[in-house]
């Protein structure tokens, strides 16, 4: 039996490796378990292990695949291991599913290899350059632990710089209309010189993010979470902060601004885990919206100015006909208190994508935009988007 439970919990590291949410409670339920009585078959040992490891429904095809690897289903294992060796492209090659990468990548962890000799560094330099091209269109949530950490450093060194916009306030300037006010005070204090110009002083647009938090939602989420945590964290090159403002929603909406104002990006988003209750939960897209529009809309919309991210697949988990805010209107009040209402969509990198979900066809009319967000490069034309 102990030689079982360290299994066990091998097994319940290869799925947190994977990407599954498994704690240490779960794993002790587990154990539990299987000494009440779920050893009399491989089902039944199976079954105990699902009810204890697996929550949601979108985990049961990795927890499927994982049991069989783990313990011993040779066919699969072999696919698994084909995963992990170089195949030349065909024309009929699909990219495997996400689950077989992760779920490669926690059961057989790279090696580490020798360093390059002296004469293979211009050969080593090219494989670098075509794997960041590949990061670049490889989708989040297919990427394994390996790629998402390269790619959480590129986000890290992206930029972002929002567009401005003028004020009807003015600032000294070198050319510029006639500084009257600031002309005759020098005159007033005997300084006789050439007539001082201003010129109207722009601030960044305010830029207020949204953000579906929900089980399908998670990795293309922390992406934009850091986006906001490098605008409220501006590098030593900027001049002001710019006013950005970040909720995300599940089944409620939380505000979150406060916890990605710390420096470090890790220490930011492992804050707003601790802070938000229904991460990865169900989604109420309805009532979250109606929540924003009277609880925080007057307050961080800058008097309609503020340009609003919509971060969300648009299916809406949690509406059950009880009688709740309407979708569609709840999106138009939103669209009609901000300048732009930009919907960011990680469903759109699928080319037969169709609005056929409720909350997708509510939302639609209401959008300026409609976006991808489902890999660096549609991040980079999101950036460049807003800079204009």
């Amino acid at each position: 039996m102990d030689r079982l439970a360290e299994n066990v919990l091998h097994f319940g590291r290869v799925l947190r490796t994977a990407g599954l949410p498994v704690g240490t409670d779960r794993l002790l339920l587990a154990a539990q378990a299987l000494e009440a009585g779920g050893l009399a078959s491989r089902a039944d040992f199976k079954a105990a292990l699902a009810a204890c490891l697996v929550d949601r429904p979108e985990h049961r095809p990795l927890f499927e695949q994982a049991f069989h690897v783990f313990w011993r289903d040779p066919d699969l294992l072999g696919r698994i291991m084909a995963l992990l060796l170089p195949q030349a492209q065909g024309r009929t090659a699909t990219p495997p599913p996400p689950e077989n990468r992760r779920l490669a990548d926690a059961l057989f962890p790279p090696r580490p290899t020798a360093p390059p000799r002296t004469e293979q560094v211009d050969i080593e330099a090219r494989l670098d350059a075509g794997d960041r091209e590949l990061l670049q269109r490889r989708d989040f949530d297919t990427m394994t632990a390996t790629e998402w950490a390269a790619a959480r450093r590129a986000l890290a060194e992206m930029q972002p710089a929002l567009a401005r916009r003028l004020t009807r306030r003015h600032e000294a300037a070198p050319r510029g209309r006639i500084a009257w006010r600031a002309t005759l005070r020098a005159e007033a204090r005997h300084e006789p010189a050439l007539p001082l110009r201003e010129r109207a002083r722009s601030r960044p647009t305010p830029l207020v993010l949204l953000a579906d938090i929900s089980g399908s939602m998670g990795r293309y989420s922390r992406v934009l979470l850091q986006l906001a945590q490098g605008l409220l964290n501006p590098g030593p090159g900027l001049r002001e902060r710019p006013a950005v403002e970040a909720f995300v929603f599940g089944t409620r909406l939380t505000r979150i601004t406060r916890a990605l104002r710390q420096r470090d990006p890790d220490a930011a988003l492992a804050a707003v885990c601790a802070a938000v209750p229904d991460w990865a939960g169900g989604t109420r897209i309805s009532h979250s919206l109606h929540a924003f529009n009277r609880d925080w809309a007057r307050r961080v919309l800058a008097g309609g100015t503020a340009t609003v991210l919509l971060v969300s697949d648009g299916l809406e988990h949690g509406q059950d006909g009880d009688g709740g805010p309407d979708l569609a209107r709840e999106a138009e009040r939103l669209r009609l208190s901000c300048r732009e209402l930009i919907w960011l969509n990680p469903l759109l990198r699928y080319d037969g994508f169709e609005p056929r979900a409720a909350g997708v066809r509510a939302l639609l009319p209401q959008v300026s935009r409609h976006l991808p967000v489902h890999n660096l490069d549609s991040v980079g034309r999101l950036l460049d988007a807003l800079a204009r």
